[in-house]
């Protein structure tokens, strides 16, 4: 498992990041523990999490993988061992994440009780990231707009220096080492790059779905990630599992997180279909589990820092964890550019 900066900090993050969303509702905190203690023994050395986790977001399920984590945590000891990575919600009428159920939104007050909150659940006295699950500002979020920004400047929008005036504080204060962002764009990582030009946190990441099926990250952000060294923690590497194929023709597997959930509209548009069949076809041709090579092909991009994978089982974990073993040699490369030339993110 080879190891990269996370931004400038200095800290060495493995090529793969566990993803842990699913603990809470499709993994007990048995299963949990058991993938954890797997990717440990297999080099991984950086956990994703949120306040916002398990997957789908629930009142009753509130931030049971951070629990969960904290659990294992305390369980094998050795925090210093691996690199945790949380996030706050961006702005939501999810009433259940604040007192009162006040809408959620990046302002210092409220930035101050969920990292107390992540803190405790995770049973640390440190969070290594703490990113912004997503901006306060409205955009078009999960795939919801597309390529297009067609969302409204509301006067009422937390500045985000005002969002990461709080964030430097709490670095003061030894409760989180670096900041990064999720869900973001190539005008808001500038914002923030300009904010630490005087003398705010520095983002060392933004955290955005990248795959076969959604490169869009390729058209602005790659740059900004590659000249400023604000790499990319790609989420969704697998389009929540509708590269395997198990979704193919509206099939709905039994156990599978869409057929538990239904939440996979953003990978459910037209032209899917066919670009999942394209990738299927030459992975098979070239002997590949297509699994592994789609896992691969993001972890070999140049802007990627570190690849969340996830999985709700020991055995798709390892399959996944397989993929560090897979080349992407430039002939594969360009077969799957030439698909991606006639088949371009039909699910952004």
């Amino acid at each position: 498992m080879k190891k990269r900066e996370l931004g400038r900090t200095g800290i060495l993050v493995s090529e793969i990041c566990l993803g842990t969303m699913t603990f809470g509702q499709q993994n007990t905190e048995a299963q949990g523990h058991a993938q954890l203690d797997l990717a440990l023994d297999h080099g991984i050395n950086f956990i994703d999490t949120a306040e916002l986790y398990s997957i789908p977001p629930r009142s009753e399920t509130y931030g049971a993988t951070e629990t969960i984590v904290g659990s294992w945590l305390r369980a094998r000891g050795g925090r210093d061992r691996v690199v945790i990575a949380s996030k706050v919600v961006g702005r939501s009428n999810m009433p259940w994440f604040r007192p009162g159920g006040e809408e959620t939104r990046l302002t210092p007050r409220q930035i101050r009780y969920a990292i107390e909150g992540s803190l405790r659940r995770l049973g640390t006295d440190y969070i290594d990231l703490y990113q912004m699950h997503w901006p306060d500002r409205r955009i078009g979020l999960f795939g919801a707009g597309g390529t297009t920004f067609d969302a409204k400047v509301e006067a009422d929008e937390v500045p985000i220096a005002e969002t990461l005036g709080v964030l430097g504080d709490l670095v003061n204060e030894g409760k989180i080492r670096h900041v990064g962002v999720s869900n973001e764009t190539p005008w808001g990582v500038s914002q923030y790059l300009d904010c630490a030009k005087t003398g705010a946190p520095r983002v060392a990441s933004i955290q955005n779905a990248y795959n076969l099926l959604n490169r869009t990250f390729e058209m602005g952000l790659a740059e900004i990630a590659m000249r400023e060294k604000v790499g990319l923690l790609a989420y969704s590497p697998l389009a929540q599992g509708y590269l395997t194929g198990k979704y193919l023709d509206g099939a709905r597997p039994a156990g599978a997180r869409t057929t538990l959930f239904n939440r996979g509209q953003r990978y459910e548009k037209p032209g899917v279909d066919v670009a999942i069949r394209a990738y299927l076809d030459l992975a098979r041709a070239k002997g590949i589990d297509p699994v592994q090579m789609a896992i691969a092909f993001v972890t070999s991009r140049p802007f990627v820092t570190s690849n969340i994978i996830g999985a709700t089982s020991i055995e798709q974990l390892a399959t996944i964890l397989g993929s560090v073993n897979v080349e992407i040699t430039p002939e594969l490369e360009a077969e799957i550019n030439a698909i991606h030339q006639i088949h371009s993110n039909p699910a952004p």
